[in-house]
């Protein structure tokens, strides 16, 4: 036999050895078979976008190791030295794991077992954290919530390697750190490990995926079960009550997100390990269902800025990277893939390499991005969100109507508020929450004080206030008791409309709001009709926000007081105190007020119409704000005093162009000249007037019987129609 052959066969012998190993140890248990390493190793050439990833992954980690990295005793919270260090260690073991299985390179293995044995030495000796500043403190991190993380980039790393490894450096490692952190955040942490939230989610993941690794049916037990093993807490819990029957989660997309990722991958290790339970398919395939939500929450990649939402987060989040490959592993949808094209990259899976192979063979499609009703609460009677979109889809016209529960500890006292994007860009805001996020010069990258005086108060938000008290007097628990009753919704290609009302805010006050998509008033776009009801019993005090993003251009009313030489706070407590007004107009009763701002290089005009007398403020967000926490925001406020009820009515019209490069400026003036609304019976109508002397009426029927057909006689014009709405010209006839 020649030299050649024989040393072919020993090379052959070795990489049979090498998966008898892995095959032979049952690793790795989690993300991957060996069977999978295997095919994937051979063909990693024939994915150029993933083979680029891994190698650009492979020089990140092999300098990340070089020097070997620090292990510090905790001393940090959020955003210092060594908080940062052990959160991109227990990444940096992840990757070198894995990178080891897609290359099958030892230094990688050798990267991750040597910093493991670190923590192995480290983990023994710790105790609380030395930051108090949380309820539920850690021992390498501040809160538990960031050590359930880190084990569950660790034990995922782990496995790669684990049938690398003698017998004796597994027990080290098992022994020293990844049981002792398992019974911490089961155990010890019972109180976080058992809630319904997204810290237990991360925490059941970590524990029950070291159960599958290391064949400890006691971890896997608790993690799906509970501590008290009743299915009262633990992952089948958290699938039942964090979400929604159509996939949404209640402490809103932001948190979403987050969550997604340990879900996802505890449960792509249970079906690895137990595909007999279907996880999967469990409530109707909600997790996948999860997943494509999450992509609908978003708007040009961004999600919507709902409760405590920081504003720079979207799909681009490692958290869907791992969702979107898992979920296109299980559907080879392949509007899944176009997702990709806002993502930085993959993630170390063979899910997400096949994922990534898909799209260089050029299988994409777009995603499609529609009008959706999404139903909150575990049993779909926790309130909606509806999202209201033109034919563009993902950069067109969006609007955003929240009418769901509450949110928990991470939700924001804003009923039936609502938000626009256009143009690709967020035009009537949120603030979102307000957090610097792992900065620590800022609360050391926790929430800020302000969130609670601010971003959570409902002034901060675009719906009605009452007394300047905001919703459930700013009780969290109060609030998550009730929810928002839902009435209509109606996806039709001339009205797009969702309809909710709620008694529950305040003691005496029934709100009700609309908010309609309406063509063939603007050409080419929708304009937004939103019509606010109000009824107490009492008189009070009735404010309307509209937080919008853009310059000032002008006003209808110049019936006002400009601020020019000193400001004022708008209030004193419920964010009032943090709004420095501006100026201040005085509009007559059933009186349009128009304003129309400039964002990039689109105009935007509302007409606002209130059937009593009203003030509207200009303010601008700012004022005490001793450590410049906020950002400097504009809102405008739409005030009725003293009265029993307001009826508050807007248009608004998207119009025109300016072109800074080219110098012109179109369009600029709203098409718009007047708005009117009229109540008859059971029925609203709203009368638009545009500057050729058209008149437009918008007729909506409050009757949640979609099939009921409804007569009104406004002025000389009877108008007839079916259903929730309608749409008339200036001869009275349905368009």
């Amino acid at each position: 036999m020649s030299t050649k052959k024989i040393q072919g066969k020993c090379w052959a012998l070795f990489i049979f050895a090498c998966l008898y190993v892995i095959t032979a140890t049952g690793n790795p248990r989690t993300l991957m078979s060996a069977e999978e390493v295997d095919t994937i190793r051979a063909e990693l050439h024939t994915s150029p976008s993933f083979l680029q990833y891994v190698n650009e992954t492979a020089a990140r980690t092999t300098q990340y190791f070089d020097p070997a990295p620090d292990v510090p005793i905790p001393v940090d919270p959020g955003g210092g030295y060594t908080h940062e260090t052990h959160k991109q260690n227990g990444i940096a073991i992840y990757e070198a794991g894995m990178l080891y299985l897609f290359t099958g390179e030892q230094s990688y293995a050798t990267y991750a077992s040597e910093l493991l044995l670190k923590y192995a030495d480290l983990y023994p000796t710790l105790g609380q954290h030395p930051v108090k500043r949380s309820n539920t403190p850690g021992q390498l991190f501040w809160q538990v919530l960031n050590e359930s993380v880190f084990m569950v980039y660790v034990v995922l790393g782990y496995d790669a390697i684990r049938a690398d490894l003698d017998t004796a450096t597994r027990r080290v490692i098992e022994e020293n750190l990844l049981r002792p952190l398992a019974d911490f955040l089961s155990d010890e942490s019972a109180y976080t490990f058992n809630r319904i939230h997204n810290h237990a989610a991360w925490a059941v993941a970590g524990v029950g995926t070291l159960g599958y690794v290391i064949d400890e049916k006691h971890y896997v037990d608790i993690a799906l079960k509970g501590t008290e093993l009743n299915g009262e807490a633990g992952f089948y819990a958290l699938i039942d009550n964090l979400f929604s029957p159509d996939g949404y989660y209640t402490e809103g997309p932001y948190y979403q997100r987050y969550a997604l990722m340990p879900f996802i991958l505890f449960a792509r290790v249970i079906e690895e390990n137990e595909p007999a339970r279907e996880i999967f398919a469990y409530r109707d395939s909600l997790l996948p269902l999860a997943v494509y939500t999450c992509i609908d929450l978003s708007y040009n990649g961004l999600f919507f800025p709902l409760n405590d939402a920081i504003k720079d987060k979207g799909l681009n989040t490692v958290e869907l990277r791992y969702g979107v490959s898992v979920v296109y592993h299980l559907t080879a949808d392949d509007q899944l893939l176009d997702i990709a094209n806002v993502q930085d990259g993959f993630v170390l899976t063979a899910d997400s390499y096949r994922y990534a192979k898909a799209i260089d063979e050029g299988k994409a499609q777009p995603f499609q991005y529609k009008t959706r009703l999404i139903r909150d609460g575990p049993d779909g009677k926790g309130g909606v969100l509806g999202i209201l979109r033109d034919d563009l889809g993902g950069e067109g016209q969006t609007a955003v109507f929240k009418a769901t529960s509450h949110g928990f500890g991470h939700g924001h006292f804003d009923r039936l508020n609502w938000l626009y994007f256009d143009n690709g860009r967020e035009i009537i805001s949120d603030y979102g929450g307000a957090r610097f996020l792992n900065i620590e010069q800022k609360e050391g990258g926790r929430y800020l004080p302000e969130n609670t005086t601010w971003a959570k108060q409902t002034v901060a938000h675009n719906t009605v206030v009452v007394d300047e008290q905001s919703h459930f007097n700013g009780n969290v628990d109060e609030a998550d008791r009730f929810s928002p009753s839902f009435h209509q919704f109606q996806d039709e290609k001339d009205i797009k409309l969702v309809r909710s009302w709620t008694t529950n805010p305040y003691t005496d006050i029934a709100l009700e709001r609309v908010i309609a998509f309406v063509t063939g008033l603007s050409p080419d776009r929708y304009v937004v009709v939103d019509i606010f009801n109000v009824q107490g019993e009492k008189k009070h005090t009735f404010d309307l926000p509209l937080h919008y993003q853009g310059h000032f251009l002008a006003t209808t009313n110049e019936s006002k007081t400009v601020a020019t030489e000193q400001l004022q706070p708008l209030g004193k407590e419920n964010g009032y105190q943090h709004l420095w007004q501006q100026s201040e107009h005085q509009v007559p009763s059933q009186s349009a007020f128009g304003f129309t701002w400039i964002n990039h290089n689109r105009f935007y005009t509302v007409h606002s119409w209130v059937n009593q007398p009203s003030r509207v403020s200009f303010a601008r967000l700012g004022a005490n704000d001793p450590h410049f926490n906020l950002r400097s925001e504009q809102v405008l406020l739409r005030r009725v005093e003293k009265r029993k009820d307001a009826v508050f009515v807007s248009v608004l019209e998207t119009h025109g162009e300016y072109n800074g490069p080219a110098e012109f400026t179109k369009n600029n003036q709203p098409l718009i000249e007047q708005i009117s609304y009229f109540e008859i019976d059971s029925n609203q109508v709203v009368q638009i007037k545009n500057a050729k002397e058209q008149s437009y009426f918008i007729a909506f029927a409050r009757k949640s019987d979609k099939q009921a057909k409804h007569k009104v006689k406004v002025g000389d014009f009877t108008l007839n129609w079916e259903g929730f709405a309608a749409v008339f010209n200036s001869n009275g006839e349905q368009i």
